[in-house]
């Protein structure tokens, strides 16, 4: 049976079919936030099968297939590419309403031409067909970027890395640019096990001796400068639980030694430090013109079980729920204070912080970014038509759509960059849908430009590309 999927896909009214496919569906992608690998570009890699580039590492697919009662030796185990491929074909027709069901169909159609339903029954002539196709050029890691017309990839990177990945790419003739963005994580985790052994980590790649927490400051700044050096646009922060907690750098000294020493921090001390590294990395960003980006809310890890199993990132994260706008906007005030708050986009996994975003963006905004700080996209559960839609309305009715960054992937896969065209349609559905409805102008050249700037236009800008 064919797909759904036609070229009025989304798109209710014919407001919205003008605005798509005349402005929306052909504007280059700029996906300044995501995980693909570096050195898979780098080497033009060439995808063995459709479960090598579709199913490992995706844990929103995971979790789709342990809904479905899959057993976890078809999803992380050791059946075979094949028997993991036919058990994702079990799942997609179970679901319906879920964004997977449209992405698994959009990335068929785009990337391999093709239009069937993916079920158990089709499943092993999309195998034999999807394997044949990834097997030529046309099909290797660079190539897809091209076919997508992706002009910018901001991957995730650590701050110990060495970016000689980045460096060859960027001595190359690549079409795509491809930068590193900072994503520090590790050294504000001072109460997990994994940060002393990172510690070491940052003073091997600064080349510095950490003894104190200037020093720990000091090797943190080497990098910034390294990575600035190396086209880094902006920073990334996972961060669980929005924090805030006063703080002095002699304070914050004597809790990183205390840590250096093996002893155990209170849950204030952790906060302390946190404070104090993140309010300085600020200040390190907003020096470089970088964009810092936090990412608010996630409830990590939550099935002991089996990240004792898998570990991290394997599909058991779900939304927290604590309180977001006393913490961050004493966090932003205080940058702001003192004339040294980045450019920021404000992401939370939980809805109900969306209008606290919204509003939070609009208390630093200033005459010379248009949009310098942003309530960013939809994001990991809210990345559907309710969430995207809901995003834009609620950033629309307490700020300026037409400042909006737009979509990113924040994904592993090279066959993910359809979600950019899943975005657009929904964005140019409901600015038709406000025309409709007598909400908003039947202004076509207007409405194009909003349309151009949040596909392409704005992050252009708000990146300095």
């Amino acid at each position: 049976m064919k797909t759904f999927i036609q070229d009025d896909f989304l798109l209710k009214n014919d407001t919205a079919k003008v605005l798509y496919h005349e402005s929306a569906k052909d504007m280059p992608i700029i996906d300044y936030h995501n995980h693909l690998v570096p050195d898979e570009i780098a080497a033009d890699k060439q995808f063995g099968t459709i479960s090598d580039i579709w199913l490992a590492g995706d844990h929103y697919k995971w979790r789709a297939m342990r809904a479905n009662g899959i057993d976890e030796a078809y999803i992380t185990g050791e059946k075979s590419a094949y028997e993991k491929f036919l058990a994702w074909a079990e799942t997609v027709p179970k679901m319906i309403g879920n964004p997977l069901y449209h992405w698994t169909h959009l990335e068929l159609l785009r990337y391999f031409d093709i239009d069937t339903l993916l079920n158990e029954q089709t499943a092993p002539e999309i195998w034999e067909e999807v394997n044949r196709k990834l097997k030529q050029p046309s099909m290797s890691a660079r190539s897809l970027l091209k076919k997508n017309k992706v002009e910018f990839v901001g991957t995730t990177d650590d701050p110990a890395d060495d970016l000689k990945t980045h460096e060859a790419l960027q001595q190359e003739d690549f079409d795509v640019q491809v930068s590193p963005s900072f994503r520090p994580d590790k050294g504000l985790g001072i109460e997990q096990d994994t940060f002393l052994p990172w510690v070491k980590s940052l003073e091997k790649a600064s080349r510095k001796t950490i003894g104190s927490y200037p020093d720990f400051l000091e090797a943190l700044s080497n990098r910034v400068d390294y990575f600035d050096e190396h086209g880094c646009r902006s920073s990334d922060h996972g961060i669980n639980v929005m924090f805030y907690e006063t703080v002095s750098e002699a304070e914050t000294d004597a809790i990183f030694q205390k840590r250096l020493q093996g002893n155990k921090l209170s849950p204030k001390e952790v906060n302390q430090f946190k404070t104090y590294t993140l309010l300085s990395l600020g200040k390190m960003y907003a020096a470089k013109d970088w964009v810092m980006q936090l990412h608010i809310g996630p409830l990590r890890n939550n099935n002991a079980r089996m990240f004792q199993m898998l570990g991290a990132d394997s599909g058991f994260d779900s939304i927290g729920d604590a309180s977001l706008a006393e913490p961050l906007a004493k966090f932003m005030d205080e940058l702001e204070n003192q004339g040294e708050l980045p450019k920021t986009v404000l992401y939370s996994l939980n809805q109900k912080d969306y209008y606290v975003l919204a509003a939070m963006a609009g208390n630093y905004q200033n005459s010379k970014i248009p949009g310098k700080i942003q309530f960013g996209t939809s994001w990991w559960f809210n990345d559907q038509i309710d969430g995207m839609e809901y995003q834009m309305k609620t950033l629309a009715n307490v700020g300026l759509i037409s400042n909006f960054i737009g979509m990113l992937t924040d994904s592993r896969s090279f066959l993910s960059f359809p979600r950019h065209e899943y975005f657009r349609r929904i964005l140019c559905n409901l600015l038709g849908t406000w025309v409709e409805e007598g909400q908003a102008p039947a202004d076509m050249t207007l409405l194009k430009q909003y349309v151009k700037d949040i596909c392409y236009y704005n992050a252009k800008r708000y990146f300095n590309l």
